[in-house]
C-alpha cells in the first residue's frame, strides 16, 4: 500500500492538523532522518504553505491545533508543536503548556529549531520544555525537601508569581507556604 493511500485510511481524507477535506497531500516532517508513516502527514495545501513559509502564517487558521496537537500519530504531534512555537500569541503558550510528547518524540520536534529564542539569553524551561517567564505560575511534579529547613513542598503544590534567576536557567524563585524557595525547574510544570 502506498504512503499516501495508508495516510488517507489513517486520516479519514481529512487534513490531520485543521480537518480540511480539500487539497490534501502528503507532507513529511522536515529537519527528522526517520522515513515512512511516523514522520508523514496528510495535510491541506493551506497547512503546508504556511508550514513552510513563516511569512504566510495566519494565526487563527492554527486554532486547530486545540484538537490536533492530541493526535495519537508523532507526525502530527511534532507539526502541532513546532507550529505552536511558530506563532507568537499567549494562546500558543497555553496550548503548550498542556501539551505533552514522549522524549523521543520532543527532540524530533526540536530538530528544526522552533522553540529557541534568541541565543544569548537565558532560557527558563519547565519539565516538558515550556518556556517559563517572570510571573508565570508552576506546579511542583515532585515532593521536595526544602534545604535549610525541615519543610518538605509536596508534589502538586501550585507556586504563582515565580521569579526567574538572570544568571542560571535551571533555577526560578517563589513562594512555597510562607517561604521563598529556590526551585529547580526540571522539577516543575508550568500552569
Amino acid at each position: 500500500m502506498s504512503l499516501e493511500r495508508e495516510l488517507q485510511q489513517r486520516s479519514g481524507s481529512k487534513c490531520e492538523l485543521s480537518g480540511s477535506e480539500e487539497n490534501l497531500s502528503v507532507y513529511i516532517v522536515p529537519d527528522v532522518q526517520e522515513n515512512g508513516l511516523k514522520t508523514a502527514l496528510y495535510a491541506s495545501k493551506t497547512c503546508i504553505e504556511q508550514m513552510n513559509d513563516a511569512d504566510a502564517i495566519d494565526d487563527n487558521h492554527w486554532r486547530c491545533l486545540n484538537d490536533s496537537m492530541w493526535s495519537e500519530h508523532d507526525a502530527v504531534k511534532i507539526m502541532a508543536w513546532r507550529m505552536l512555537n511558530r506563532i507568537k500569541a499567549d494562546w500558543t503558550r497555553d496550548l503548550l503548556g498542556m501539551m505533552y510528547m514522549e522524549e523521543d518524540t520532543l527532540e524530533l520536534a526540536k530538530a528544526s529549531g522552533d522553540g529557541e529564542p534568541e541565543a544569548d539569553k537565558v532560557i527558563h524551561r519547565d519539565v516538558n520544555g515550556v518556556i517559563l517567564e517572570n510571573g508565570d505560575s508552576v506546579v511542583l511534579i515532585k515532593d521536595l525537601k526544602v534545604k535549610g529547613s525541615s519543610m518538605v513542598a509536596k508534589q502538586g503544590v501550585a507556586v504563582r508569581n515565580i521569579r526567574l534567576d538572570r544568571d542560571n536557567a535551571e533555577y526560578i524563585e517563589g513562594k512555597v507556604g510562607p517561604t521563598l524557595t529556590v526551585i529547580i525547574t526540571k522539577f516543575v510544570k508550568k500552569l
